[in-house]
């Protein structure tokens, strides 16, 4: 989710939170964000597939940090800071933890090969002139260059290490996707 290094040099600010809050009460009268307010926040409908609404459950179960079924207030400042903020490590360590959609601690094909399908269709939905990729082939290149070990998973540290130092791979595992316009349009009206 916004891996890049966004040029933004905005912080969650003490004098900042009131405005936060409000724009989280607006959003969220109830006090609290729910799956199907997050989904349609991130333009998930009925016509999404059904990887894309597995994918944006694995990305609220992330931010869902105490577990509790929603996104509190706190839970809400804490991810808008990772995506305004939080270092590019940050960033890719929350974005393994979505990725790995199993839990187990690592990312198998079958993982990767999932999300790059996803993230490319997101792409393309958001720029139609992005052109169509073999994702098998992607997938090969990334467990190439990451999987350091040949164990054909990919560990957190193998992950963070790899998109850090591959340009190549930080933009094929990129996920500037809506979400951080939607924080900074957020921010940006407190």
């Amino acid at each position: 989710m916004g891996q890049g290094h966004s040029g933004t040099e905005k912080e969650v600010a003490l004098k900042n939170i009131q405005g936060l809050y409000r724009k989280f009460a607006d959003e969220c009268p109830s006090g609290n964000l729910h799956l199907h307010e997050f989904k349609k926040i991130f333009g998930v409908t009925s016509k999404s597939t059904e990887e894309e609404s597995a994918y944006m459950d694995n990305v609220f179960r992330s931010i869902d940090t105490n577990k509790d079924g929603h996104i509190d207030f706190l839970e809400y400042v804490a991810v808008v800071h990772l995506v305004l903020r939080g270092k590019l490590e940050d960033k890719l360590r929350w974005s393994f933890k979505v990725y790995d959609r199993d839990g187990n601690g690592c990312l198998e094909r079958h993982e990767i090969v999932t999300i790059l399908r996803i993230i490319h269709k997101i792409k393309q939905h958001n720029n139609p002139s992005v052109s169509d990729i073999n994702v098998d082939e992607v997938c090969d290149r990334i467990f190439e260059l990451l999987d350091k070990n040949g164990d054909s998973e990919i560990s957190l540290e193998e992950f963070v290490e790899g998109a850090e130092k591959d340009p190549w791979v930080l933009e094929q595992l990129r996920l500037d996707i809506g979400p951080c316009d939607w924080f900074n349009q957020k921010h940006e009206k407190t």
